[in-house]
């Protein structure tokens, strides 16, 4: 494959690429849903201290679109470095992809598993000088939207259904079509990095992230406040975290406990303790 083939990982996110050093001669190599990225050190120290055997373990924090992308490639491209590792472990915060790995081959059809729970809410400046009270209020021509791109981010697609069940295909249209091609619809390549920043500098009044994303802000003390569009709207029964080992992983043993870890008690208090909502089958 010509190298311009290559997906490409965009050069400022190295903050996403843990251990990149050791990323092609890892014991471990983890392809992980990119909202987790603040529970993610956490998690793996904990694995660590569970599995201490497992030496250097590499650990992505894409967006899961970016990263099925680098899967179903074979490699991806980052500052000019192809990057070839074979992931052991995969997950998204879509059941599709999950699919689409299965029909590429890469797991048996049903071979992943859920093991999280999340819901939308909406970020907005310190004292919300836009005034944004409701979902509704993201057509208004005037506020600006710090977006997520349907094309690399699974919550994209929540967010769509979320336009749906408060304004109908024209909200959605709206915000997708008319105010993208005016300029107030913004789009992120990784939207968890750069919407907190949009915010907060002051070039956006309004981003639709993941709950746990205001749960961080907060924790850093970000000026950021947050407009909940109610359990109506937030897609908290539609948001599912999946999880798989592919079949071509090159370390399955060591992914096989990092399966078993993650479904534990133990990884779901440690996202519990970062607003997750665990999953209890």
């Amino acid at each position: 494959m010509p190298e311009s083939k290559w997906p490409v990982i965009p050069t400022e996110r190295g903050d996403d690429l843990h251990n990149l050093e050791a990323a092609e001669t890892a014991d471990l190599v983890l392809f992980m849903a990119g909202n987790q990225f603040m529970a993610m050190a956490d998690i793996v120290s904990a694995f660590r201290e569970a599995s201490p055997e497992i030496g250097k373990i590499f650990y992505e924090t894409l967006p899961p679109g970016m990263a099925l992308k680098q899967i179903l490639a074979g490699g991806a491209v980052f500052q000019d470095r192809l990057l070839r590792m074979t992931p052991d472990i995969y997950s998204a915060v879509s059941e599709k992809a999950m699919q689409q790995l299965s029909d590429a081959g890469h797991i048996e059809p049903d071979d992943y598993r859920l093991y999280l729970h999340n819901r939308l809410s909406l970020m907005v400046p310190a004292g919300n000088p836009a005034d944004i009270a409701a979902v509704t209020d993201l057509g208004r021509p005037e506020i600006r939207i710090s977006h997520p791109d349907p094309a690399n981010e699974d919550i994209a697609h929540h967010i769509l259904d979320m336009y749906r069940e408060a304004g109908g295909e024209h909200l959605v249209h709206r915000i997708m079509e008319e105010k993208r091609t005016a300029g107030t619809t913004l789009m992120t390549v990784v939207h968890h990095r750069e919407t907190p920043l949009r915010i907060a500098d002051g070039t956006a009044d309004v981003g639709p992230v993941w709950a746990t994303e205001i749960h961080h802000a907060r924790s850093l003390a970000l000026p950021i406040d947050e407009v909940q569009p109610g359990a109506a709207l937030d897609q908290r029964d539609q948001i599912n975290y999946y999880v798989c080992r592919l079949k071509t992983a090159p370390h399955p043993e060591n992914a096989q406990k990092f399966l078993e870890f993650i479904l534990s008690s133990a990884a779901q208090a440690i996202y519990a303790r970062y607003g997750f909502t665990p999953h209890r089958p």
